[in-house]
């Protein structure tokens, strides 16, 4: 029987031929060493070119494709692809790894750069959206990551001259980015008219925001901040792939072959044009270029490496060759030489030097190469083609011999026989040529067997036979040299092979694995003498194994390098290496064989051998000399933990059912009980399949888990208390190294770990978001910082984390096979150490990963356990076999018995261990193991008296021990706890049932007992009082389901698993009678009540079976059922049973024969039933749940006061209703303790407890019943039930509003107005009348000149154009639909709010405004902070797009109010936009809401940009989240029926309901702000106006009506703890719609606000010193003095939108504007404010001032329209002609018309010289669509029209003619200019209005300027007239989507414009060009 272990030679990669070129740029560098780094296939290379030596670093697992220097040119990043790629950085000087960075991108890394101090790394995915990712590499971190653009980048540089600036370029783009916070923002570069917009391909950044790029067209774009300064033409003749940059200047390489030299100032200095040199050739192509000092480092599309010395450039050296791009197939060694051959589809052969590691030939072929061979005498090299046809070349000079083509297709393999006589030539057409060498090559032979194309072949020593596999899997043999093909195979026997290079055969069944049919091995080639055999396959993988190797599966090493497919694998001639060749990576790699005796002494020497990756791992296969496994161990292997439904998908499936219940749930449904329950103490500790979970807490407690329980056991008063944190089974326990906090992990779908104090039983953090499925394994570190944790997953993921900030430090697949132990190492915290299944690994911390090596143990045993000794590298652990195995470093330095069976713990103590084994014995050992000092044996003989129970075996399976308080802690496999004094007696502490489920439960009828019977064939009786022990037991012959005490007590039923019952003497447990009558199990079994007199049997078999007791005979059989029996019950007569099946149906039968009932609903309610613990009836109907398809209600059990019914059920929760329970979806009190499902709950005979029993967490627990009026008791451990309360939460328009808006952001607007036609820019021109005849015009006209386009009114100056404009005023205020938005800076100076997307400071005594103005969209949130430590530090949220992280994501900016400076910038997933935002207590962190579909809570590090928590908030909207003012870590969060009450643990939040139940009556209302008290008080303002005040997260009062209406808004002043609120009511004597309260919100003080309206409506309050700030819904923001209630107001605005109309006073500053919301206001500029208002009534549309600005014409939406005189406000004249709105009116500049255009597709003139009574003179008709603008000619004779349909017409005035001659319009002077139709404006419509347009336009009085505004929200510049598409232009953003108009003051001095959906007014200062 051959070895089946792995060979014990081992390979050592030493040279690698070549250098990626193709697809890569810029990954070539020298490193401070001077040696030059790049890779190749999954290496990097590093290599010293003095000493001709290359070192490799080999962490990748794929092709690396991207790398980039660090600035200290020590360490290297490397990129790689593959579906989870990741980066290394690693140490050129070492190769060892520094950090992995992963878990980002997808795809591949494309390009890496570090910035200038070597802190970030910046990486560019592969993926569509070409992720840019920002790390902070050394500790593995994101800080930032955006998407890059939507089309490849190729190169990624940080600015070097100023921080957190990068660019990015490639296709067809450049952008620059800017890093603040977490967010990365891009800006376009803009080409403009320097250059074309092309495909940049790399670049570099200079000083002064200069960067320089390289275009695909060989020119040079330079470019200043974001715009294209200049070009350098024709840099290159063609694509610049690569420039580098160093102190002297910059280097650039294109595609022309070329490197050329700048200075810093992008001066050229010199060309080298590699074309022209020795080594050139045509073709050569730049792909890197690195210029340091006098030398230039150069590679090359076709994997050359060229070092050029700069003063003598025309001579570079040619380093490093490879082949070029195409496979490379085709490897031959030569017999006699140190020499390899290559042969590739680039259709060159090169001859390699293996001692040299150089290249000494190249011959160039004209066909592909597929193959080669050598023959024997070394004189000929063959070569197979692609083409059919073979070429025979001397080695010598290369020259041809021969060139033979009888084949179509490729030559795959040809080999000359031994004897050198024949070469065989196999082609894909299926066969073998066999040609005479001698002949001349004459073909001698054909074998023809094959019917697919030949893999390989082999000749036999003696050249008589050949063997050849081929593509279909067969191999066959044929005589030499005819090509015979052999069928009988005696003759083969003898047959030896000259060689082995076939992959079929018995010799090499071994290469393949067990039980695959993949051919992947590409190919094989046997070491006879070593016995090894190498293979190469299409993985990357060369492997070695043991040669013969007959089994498959066989052991091997492996080794990665090459990333792809290796195509041949040869040792050479003297067996000293293996070389192999890739075939799409194209290198060739030469591996040193080391053979046995010398790999010992490598072990120590070389340090490249330790390096993770390259040595190898074993393999995967079973070894035969494996000890057989041991049965508890293997069935903990196959454990998987997986539930069909996990609690965390419960929110999800309950969301589904709720659809189909909707109806149901509306029914008023039956009140939770007014009792509860209290977990009191538990019977079970989970040893099963947990070790080492048991440990003494600092107080000399001992905690330990069961079930989904933390569990603190206090000894010596033996009572317990309970961390409750969990949801599901707890797999694992850790302990910290001060004995105060416990690390648990749990099972689930994203499992969780606590770590929670032992004395409070709180949370101190929640780690959550890496494992799936569970946690295995956890352990502190020395320090106590750090936890290891192990997951279950498939690859049992291995996370270390810095639990108390609960940031993940690194992550990292563990091991296929399961991990039992993870230590973290005492005196080295980034090291540690896994367990498990068949292996033991060493790992290190390198950034965000983690580096493992196996321990070298020879044979690979399974560990089960691991601690670290008494020096950083001794390691002991335990094995499966009962060996200690001492370990140091990673090697296995020996092997100590220690036990019999494996060694299940093993424990470090200050001198020595102890260890504990399945033999039952506890060992301690000195501290070297030498010798074992002591051991005990955990038998009953030894129990003490004081034990809580009985053991039930001797030598019981150790699972867990720990040391302290002088004695010894055990935990056995049968769930016992014991305590072992050192002097030798043992007490037992706790115990609970061995493995196996627990179904039967029965409590005895007038004692505090119960019985339980479980699958682990035991029957037990336990003491429910406080003595808490277990007081009998019994093994049975097969396990049980259910038992039940007679009515006397005296007896016990037992029904068993094999269809048989038992009665036992209740107290003796000796049976007394039994049965065996069915062989299905039993289920349920009942004695008749009264005297007991028959007992009902019900089994799996369908049957119900009575037996009468006194007689012991079966009585009667109830038949009739169709499924197996759930439940029973007798009615009190003992004359009726109830039954419940599997299959839902409920019978009766009569006793004692067993009729069959029917019995209507009616008559079943009537009976009086003995006991109640079936699951079906109307009775309780509403025990089952929404999800009920999903989980099954297994149990219920009424109270003997039959006021309480209890039930448990598949996931674990133990509930409690008012019986009866009618209706469906009854509420409950829920509780979570059990982890699977509860399998039994019964209520003692007092109800004074609830006992229950959980299936698979083999658990027995006891429950304090609470009765009702017991109101001290805590209901924290119950949740309120499943589906939200049905009331409604009330109404009010305000919020119903509020809740239903939708945000979107202004890129996605569209039309305002109902636009039709085709856009400006897109209509086609029409011909002018002289284009129409053809007529050619003189160039010098002598007609007159064309007059004036507009009449201009500053003729006298020089008019000078408008160069920019600057923000000056806003008049608006955000508060119809945002809250708290109005905050007071600076003691009371100034005030902050905000308005669309513009952030205003106002200052009260100045009146002036300032304005933050970085945000891109509409903001919807604000907050300051109000730590001294952060003055003025505001935080505001906006309005964004989906949460992908691009610029158009909503984004939080924390900005300085004073210097409007960004401090960070948080890009938030939170799609839709934020909108609440609030700062902690101490400043530092943030909190932020989402109006995403979950509406997301998160908090945030704002200063570094870090989110430390995120989770969904309720799935309806959430209003306003706020920190409690004395808290970092406690927050409410109020929104649509709901207030939540949150904590954040670590990294995790923690979120409880509000309460209601405390309060009769208190339902759930829509809960609107929230404000905070001492002592733990929260108070929420509701929408019915009530206030609700929560002390914790329980309802303790409700200030009834501190409104009338909804209580929009609270305000918690910090410096004395009075509050404010705000709400909606109508202004009366005695309230108002402000107030302020005391502390307790008690007793109130109520202002009026003066405003005048019917109903105020407070959006925002706020106090300060002596004032209260008060933002109303009408866009007013008021102040108000507490002492003398005065109300000053501040801040005014239109209330509803859109402003339509905008007019500006012909003389003075001041503006009118008209508004939706049926006002008119005067603004004044000079005077910052509103100088009146008129109440119209009716909306108004547009508005006008007449030339003397004496009169003002207002048009209304119903289609009236009135003229004011502006002296007096009184009117002066009104008409209504037209039942539609009107759109504009205009005062002829003559003041004698009036035009009035309106919707109905007409113009009326009016004539104002007749007076008041305005009669319509005249209308212009024809209008295609509606009036939009409406503009005067200078003489008032003309009007023009702007239409909806996108058509400009003029008309005569007063006639109403349209004009539609051209010549004749191009020569009216127009008065005004408005219109955004027309020729001269062709140029303000943008490519990018296909949904939206430019709503309103201006020309200015000067006529050389238009503004525009648009729906984008977007107020532009431009030049007038501008008749070129696409003009050139500034544009200002502030303004939310739709602006409305847009007007300049007189004198072109201020430019007014009106939102629409923001209903402000902008005012915007001009900046005039110098004269």
């Amino acid at each position: 029987m051959a070895d089946r272990t792995a060979p014990n030679c081992h390979l050592r990669l030493e040279w690698v031929y070549g250098y990626r070129g193709h697809q890569c740029r810029n990954n070539l560098y020298y490193t401070a060493a001077k040696e030059i780094v790049y890779f190749v296939a999954g290496v990097g290379v590093v290599y010293n070119t003095r000493e001709h030596k290359q070192k490799f670093y080999l962490g990748h697992n794929d092709d690396i494709i991207s790398l980039a220097l660090h600035p200290e040119r020590v360490l290297v990043a490397t990129g790689q692809v593959g579906k989870e790629p990741y980066i290394c950085v690693w140490d050129s000087y070492t190769v060892q790894t520094v950090s992995i960075l992963k878990d980002v991108h997808t795809h591949g890394v494309a390009c890496l750069a570090f910035d200038l101090e070597g802190q970030c790394l910046v990486s560019v995915g592969l993926d569509s959206k070409n992720t840019i990712c920002v790390w902070d590499w050394r500790r593995g971190k994101v800080l930032a990551v955006a998407p890059g653009h939507t089309d490849r980048i190729f190169d990624i540089s940080w600015d070097l001259y100023q921080p957190s600036k990068l660019v990015s370029c490639g296709v067809k783009h450049i952008k620059f980015w800017s890093l603040c916070g977490n967010a990365l923002t891009p800006k376009r570069g803009v080409f403009g008219k320097t250059g074309d917009l092309q495909t940049i391909l790399c670049l570099a950044c200079a000083k002064d925001e200069v960067t320089y790029s390289g275009a695909l067209n060989g020119d040079i774009y330079v470019w200043k901040g974001i715009n294209l300064m200049r070009t350098v033409q024709g840099a290159h003749g063609s694509g610049i792939f690569s420039m580098n940059v160093c102190e002297e200047g910059f280097a650039t390489g294109g595609r022309d072959g070329c490197v050329r030299l700048w200075d810093l100032n992008f001066k050229p200095i010199t060309v080298i044009d590699l074309r022209e040199t020795d080594q050139g050739y045509k073709g050569l192509s730049v792909r890197s270029v690195c210029w340091r000092g006098d030398h230039i480092l150069v590679g090359t599309q076709d994997s050359e490496i060229f070092e050029v010395v700069v003063h003598d450039r025309n001579k570079p050296f040619l380093i490093m060759q490879g082949h070029c791009e195409g496979e490379l197939w085709a490897l031959a060694v030569h017999p006699t030489k140190p020499l390899a051959m290559t042969g590739s589809d680039d259709r060159s052969v090169r001859l390699w030097s293996l001692i040299d590691h150089a290249l000494i030939a190249r011959c160039n072929m004209e066909e592909p190469i597929r193959c080669a061979a050598v023959s024997t005498d070394g004189i000929h090299l063959a070569l197979g083609m692609k083409d059919g046809s073979f070429t025979v070349l001397r080695v010598r000079d290369m020259t041809e011999v021969v060139h033979i083509k009888d084949r179509k297709e490729a030559i795959h393999e040809l080999k000359y026989s031994p004897d050198g006589a024949h070469l065989a030539v196999g082609s894909n057409d299926n066969s073998v040529d066999i040609y005479g060498v001698v002949q001349r090559y004459k073909k001698v032979g054909e074998c023809i067997g094959s019917n697919s194309f030949i893999t390989h072949m082999d000749w036999s020593t003696d050249s008589k036979y050949l063997q050849t596999n081929d593509g279909s899997g067969r191999r066959l043999f044929y005589r030499m040299p005819s090509g015979k093909e052999v069928t009988n195979r005696e003759e083969l026997k003898l047959v030896q092979w000259a060689s082995w290079t076939c992959v079929l055969g018995p010799e090499v069944n071994g290469i393949w694995p067990k039980y695959s049919d993949i051919n992947d091995i590409n190919s094989v080639d046997a070491n006879f003498n070593n016995q090894v055999l190498v293979t190469a396959d299409d993985y990357g993988l060369v492997k070695l194994l043991r040669y013969p190797c007959v089994k498959k599966g066989a052991k091997f090493k492996k080794y990665l390098g090459h990333s792809a497919h290796i195509t041949n694998a040869r040792w050479s001639h003297d067996y000293q290496w293996v070389i192999t060749i890739g075939g799409a990576d194209h290198s060739v790699f030469q591996w040193k064989f080391v053979p046995e005796r010398k790999s010992k002494e490598a072990l120590h020497i070389v340090p490249q051998e330790t390096l993770a990756d390259s040595n190898s791992e074993e393999s995967d296969s079973d070894q035969s000399d494996v000890p057989e496994m041991d049965s508890e161990i293997e069935q903990e292997t196959q454990l998987t933990y997986r539930r069909q439904v996990y609690k965390e998908d419960l929110p999800q499936l309950k969301e589904q059912c709720k659809e189909k219940h909707r109806a149901t749930a509306m029914k008023k449904r039956e009140r939770a009980p007014g009792s509860g329950v209290k977990l009191h103490f538990i019977h079970g500790y989970r040893g099963y399949d947990c070790r080492s979970n048991l440990f003494y807490t600092q107080t000399g407690e001992i905690v330990y888990h069961v079930a989904a329980i933390g569990v603190v056991y206090n000894r010596q008063q033996n009572t317990q208390r309970f961390y409750m944190g969990h949801d599901d089974d707890i797999l694992c326990l850790a302990i910290h190294p001060l004995k105060d906090f416990v690390a648990t992990g749990q099972v689930g779908r994203d499992s969780s770990i606590h770590i929670w104090d032992t004395e409070t039983l709180k949370p101190m953090s929640v780690l959550k978001g890496f494992h799936q499925l569970g946690v295995c394994a956890l352990d502190f570190s020395a320090d106590g910082k750090r936890l290891a944790s192990v997951g279950l997953d498939d690859n049992h993921t291995i996370v270390l984390w810095d639990w108390r900030k609960g940031d993940k430090l690194s992550a990292m697949r563990g091991s296929k096979d399961k991990i039992f132990v993870v230590k973290i190492n005492p005196y080295l915290p980034d090291k540690l150490i896994t367990a498990g299944v068949k292996h033991m690994k060493f790992w290190h911390k390198a950034g965000g990963g983690l580096i493992g090596r196996k321990g070298n143990m020879g044979k690979t045993e399974t560990m089960m356990c691991a601690v670290y000794g008494w020096s950083e590298e001794m390691v002991f652990s335990g094995t499966c076999t009962g060996d200690i195995c001492i370990w140091r470093d990673m090697f296995l330095m020996k092997t100590v018995k220690a036990h019999d069976g494996p060694v299940f713990t093993v424990h470090a103590l200050e001198k020595g261990f102890v260890t504990g084994g399945k033999d039952g014995i506890v060992a301690l050992w000195d501290d070297t193991f030498e010798r074992c000092l002591k051991t005990y044996a955990i038998k009953r003989a030894v129990l003490a008296p004081g034990s809580k129970g009985l053991l039930l075996e001797d030598n019981p399976s150790i699972r867990a021990i720990s040391l302290g308080h002088g004695h010894i802690l055990v935990g056995t496999k049968n769930g016992e706890i014991l305590e072992v004094d050192k002097s030798g007696p043992i007490t037992l502490l706790v115990q609970g049932h061995m493995e196996g489920e627990v179904w039967g439960l029965a409590t005895h009828p007038h004692l505090p007992l119960c019985a339980t019977v479980s699958d682990d064939r035991t029957l037990r009786i336990w003491d429910l009082s406080p003595s808490h022990c277990m007081l009998a037991v019994r093994k049975l012959r097969k396990g049980g389901r259910c038992c039940c005490f007679s009515p006397d007590g005296k007896a016990l039923a037992v029904g068993l698993n094999d269809g048989s019952f038992l009665i036992v003497n209740a107290d003796t447990l000796e049976d007394l009678v039994s049965f065996h009558h069915r062989k299905d199990s039993i289920s349920d079994i009942r004695f008749s009540p009264g005297a007991g007199k028959y007992l009902a049997v019900a089994s799996g078999d369908t049957f119900v079976d009575i037996y009468n007791v006194m007689s012991s005979k079966r009585v009667g059989v109830c038949k009739g059922c169709l499924n197996y029996i759930t439940h029973l019950d007798w009615d009190k007569r003992g004359k009726l049973l109830q039954v419940n099946t599997g299959a839902k149906e409920q019978f009766f039968f009569e006793a004692p024969r067993g009729k069959r009932q029917t019995i209507p609903a009616t008559e079943v309610e009537k009976i009086d039933w003995s006991t109640w613990t079936c699951v079906l009836g109307t009775y309780v109907e509403g025990i089952w749940p929404l999800v009920s398809e999903v989980t099954e209600v297994t149990a219920a059990c009424l109270s003997n006061d039959r006021k309480v019914l209890a039930t448990g059920d598949d996931l674990g929760y133990v509930k409690l209703f008012r019986y009866p329970v009618k209706g469906k979806y009854a509420k409950f009190k829920r509780y979570v303790a059990h982890s699977t499902h509860v399998t039994n709950v019964r209520w003692t005979h007092d109800d004074s407890l609830l006992v229950t029993v959980g299936g698979g967490d083999t658990c027995l627990m006891i429950w304090a019943h609470e009765p009702e009026g017991h109101r001290e008791f805590k209901q924290c451990d119950s949740e309120e039930s499943d589906i939200e309360s049905e009331d409604d939460g009330g109404y009010d328009s305000d919020v119903t509003r509020e809740n239903e808006i939708n945000y979107t952001i202004k890129a996605l607007s569209t039309n305002m107005r109902p636009m039709t036609g085709v856009k400006p820019h897109l209509q086609l021109k029409e011909p002018s009348v002289d284009e129409r005849q053809g007529v050619v015009r003189p160039p010098v006209s002598r007609a007159l000149p064309q007059p004036e386009k507009l009449q201009t009114n500053n003729v006298g100056k020089k008019k000078r154009p408008i160069e920019d404009l600057g923000l000056e005023l806003v008049f608006g205020y955000r508060g119809n639909d945002c809250r708290n938005n109005v905050h007071y800076l600076n003691e009371g100076a100034d005030i902050i709010y905000h308005t669309a997307s513009v952030g205003i400071v106002l200052n009260l005594t100045t009146s002036c405004q300032s304005f933050y103005v970085e945000h891109s969209d509409d903001i919807l949130c604000l907050t300051i902070n109000q730590h001294p430590k952060f003055p003025n530090v505001v935080a505001t949220g906006q309005v964004g797009d989906t949460g992908d992280m691009s610029a158009t994501s909503p984004s939080i900016h924390v900005w300085d109010a004073m210097t409007k400076q960004t401090l960070s910038v948080l890009r938030c997933f939170h799609s839709g936009g934020v909108c609440s935002v609030s700062f902690s207590a101490t400043g530092k962190l943030l909190l932020s809401v989402g109006l995403d579909p979950e509406h997301t809570v998160t908090i945030w590090k704002w200063q570094e940009g870090a989110k430390v928590a995120s989770r969904i908030g309720h799935t309806q909207r959430i209003f306003v989240a706020e920190f409690r003012p004395d808290s970092d870590t406690h927050f409410v969060s109020v929104g649509i029926k709901h207030v939540r009450f949150w904590t954040l643990a670590g990294r995790a939040l923690l979120s409880k309901k509000g309460v209601l139940s405390s309060i009769e009556d208190a339902r759930m209302q829509t809960m609107l702000s929230v404000a905070f008290g001492a002592n733990n008080l929260t108070f929420t303002g509701t929408i019915s106006g009530d206030v609700c005040v929560w002390k914790e997260h329980i309802l303790v009062r409700i200030v009834a009506k501190a409104h009338t209406g909804p209580v929009f808004t609270m305000y918690t002043t910090l410096r004395d703890g009075l509050i404010v609120t705000g709400g909606k009511e109508r202004p009366s004597k005695e309230g108002g719609a402000l107030k302020l309260w005391d502390q307790e919100l008690k007793r109130c003080r109520a202002f009026r606000l003066e405003t005048g309206q019917i109903i105020d409506c407070v959006r925002s309050v706020c106090r300060g010193k002596g004032k209260i700030l008060v933002g109303t819904r009408n866009a007013e923001i008021i102040e108000v003095g507490e002492k003398n209630a005065a109300c000053n107001i501040l801040v005014n605005g239109h209330m509803d939108g859109p402003i339509w109309g905008l007019g500006t006073h012909p003389s003075r500053d001041v503006f009118l504007s008209a508004a939706e919301d049926g006002t008119v206001r005067l603004w004044d500029i000079p005077e910052k404010k509103m100088l009146n208002k008129v109440n119209l009534g009716h909306p108004a549309r547009t508005i006008s001032y007449s030339p003397e600005g004496d009169m003002v014409a207002i048009g209304m939406k119903n289609g009236e329209f009135i003229i004011l005189l502006v002296a007096s406000l009184k009117i002066w004249g009104k008409k209504r002609d037209r039942r539609s709105p009107i759109q504009d009116i205009r005062f002829s500049p003559n003041s004698c018309y009036l035009a009035v255009g309106s919707t109905e597709s007409a113009v009326d003139f009016y004539d104002l010289t007749l007076g008041p009574q305005l009669n319509r003179i005249n209308c212009c008709r024809d209008i295609p669509s509606f009036v939009m603008q409406m503009d005067f000619s200078a003489d008032s004779t003309y009007v023009q029209i702007s239409t909806g349909a996108y058509k400009r017409l003029v008309y005569e005035v007063p006639s109403g003619k349209q004009v539609t001659e051209q010549s004749h319009i191009d020569r009216i002077t127009w008065a005004t200019w408005t219109s955004v139709l027309g020729d001269e404006v062709i140029g303000i419509w943008s490519r990018n209005t296909d949904k939206a347009d430019v709503t309103c336009a201006c020309v200015s009085h000067s006529g050389l300027n238009i503004v525009t505004g648009d729906d984008f929200g977007m107020v532009k510049l431009f030049d007038f007239p501008c008749p070129e598409k696409f003009a050139k232009h500034k544009r200002f953003l502030g303004h939310s989507a739709h602006l409305t108009n847009v007007r300049f003051t007189n004198g072109d001095r201020f430019v007014v414009s009106a939102g629409g959906d923001d209903r402000s007014l902008f005012v915007w200062r001009c900046v005039h060009a110098p004269h």
